[in-house]
């Protein structure tokens, strides 16, 4: 990068790389607590995990809402010289800082089916559906604004957006980069018989 460039990462994808990460560990500690009787027996703990499930789920959306609506309100327009990240890159940095983490929630979920079966999975996987829910919040947010938010990448320090140590979200056009309002895959479209990304 030239002097005065940095480097910016969609605040959308890592949010979304979170939800898909502990969605998936959710389902997959759920599956196997269900092969374990436990001591409450798989129907009480399908039940327990539906609630679980549902209250992970909105505690989850609702955390740092305030946090979030401010660095919206606060947010400053991307400086000339930015090099952004594209959307697999900015996956990436989230798992390499999560990955223990990950591991550490499976075997707990899964542990936890010893007494009640599924429960600790459908935790999980409540937390990964309140952050999707999250990334569909920003998505509609850059979509009204027409504008993509992003972080610095050294500021989220692996993938939290919404740190304290976070001194803003900065903004570029809603075509920049290679992910759509939301964090998802950008629609490609045929040029010359061939599929290209739509750019800034």
């Amino acid at each position: 990068m030239g002097r005065g460039s940095y480097a910016l990462g969609r605040v959308a994808v890592y949010v979304r790389a979170a939800a898909a990460a502990w969605w998936w560990t959710g389902v997959v500690a759920a599956g196997i607590g269900l092969a374990m009787p436990g001591l409450t027996g798989r129907r009480i703990g399908v039940l327990a995990g539906a609630a679980l499930f549902a209250a992970a789920a909105v505690v989850t959306f609702l955390a740092r809402r305030r946090r979030y609506t401010g660095m919206l309100e606060a947010r400053s327009a991307a400086g000339k010289y930015v090099v952004l990240r594209d959307r697999a890159e900015t996956a990436r940095e989230w798992y390499r800082g999560r990955r223990r983490l990950l591991l550490l929630g499976l075997v707990l979920a899964v542990a936890s089916s010893a007494a009640v079966p599924a429960a600790g999975g459908a935790l999980l996987a409540g937390a990964g559906a309140g952050l999707w829910a999250k990334t569909v919040w920003l998505g509609r947010w850059e979509r009204r604004h027409e504008q993509l938010v992003w972080v610095r990448p050294e500021w989220a320090a692996g993938g939290s957006p919404a740190r304290k140590d976070v001194r803003g979200w900065m903004t570029t056009g809603p075509l920049a980069g290679d992910a759509a309002p939301g964090g998802a895959r950008r629609p490609v479209s045929r040029a010359g018989g061939r599929r290209v990304a739509a750019r800034a």
